[in-house]
């Protein structure tokens, strides 16, 4: 409750728990995350054709989501009329790697979602693999996935989405981790202590991907 209001009072947006169990919740959330990266480099180098890339992101994003379970902590951003416009999806200290049946179901739905694009399932798949190969082998908080509505982005809604975990994060003396496919990304993360650990090239010609460490910092 405290989180929220403080979120209320700098940015206009509620931060609140995201329920993946809630149809409309989920669905919403795949909606953000669909618009949010439309127009994105990797997504669209992956399925070129517009409509056809929305619609495999719905269907890809909406069964991350749900697959995470209990293993993540969500959060959402909210308008003052109830309006889902931001979301983050955290992986605890212990829920990484992922149990081989929520992988399995992760793997499904990026399947039904590249499956026009058959070239595209074999590239996606070269990324998750090294996506899994690069991970931390110790303990970190995982920033699966952050996403802000395009048409508030720049809003502060990435911050307060991130801030009460990177306190937990270094209360506990414990670093942070996430991937990125967007160069323009990795200024905006490094503002909140991440700092690039490696640069991806799972498909020859294919865009890179950059995976981003913050160090837990001292408190005072």
């Amino acid at each position: 409750m405290y989180l929220a209001f403080l979120a209320v009072l700098r940015t206009g947006f509620e931060i609140g728990v995201l329920d993946p169990r809630d149809t409309v919740q989920l669905n919403d959330a795949a909606a953000v995350a669909t618009r949010a990266f439309q127009f994105d480099p990797f997504f669209v180098y992956l399925s070129p054709r517009p409509l056809q890339r929305a619609r495999g992101l719905g269907i890809f994003f909406r069964s991350q989501i749900a697959a995470l379970g209990g293993r993540s902590e969500m959060l959402a951003a909210r308008q003052p009329d109830g309006r889902l416009v931001g979301v983050a999806c955290w992986v605890k200290p212990d829920g990484y790697p992922l149990p081989v049946g929520v992988q399995l179901r992760q793997s499904l739905g990026a399947f039904w979602a590249l499956i026009p694009r058959p070239k595209a399932l074999v590239d996606g798949t070269r990324y998750i693999s090294a996506i899994d190969k690069a991970h931390p082998k110790e303990p970190s908080w995982y920033l699966f996935l952050l996403v802000a509505d395009p048409s508030v982005q720049r809003s502060g809604i990435g911050t307060e989405l991130q801030q009460a975990v990177l306190e937990r994060a270094d209360t506990d003396g414990l670093p942070a981790y996430l991937e990125t496919q967007n160069l323009e990304n990795l200024a905006y993360y490094r503002r909140f202590g991440y700092e690039v650990a490696d640069e991806l090239h799972p498909v020859p010609g294919g865009p890179p991907l950059w995976t981003m460490r913050r160090e837990p910092r001292t408190i005072s």
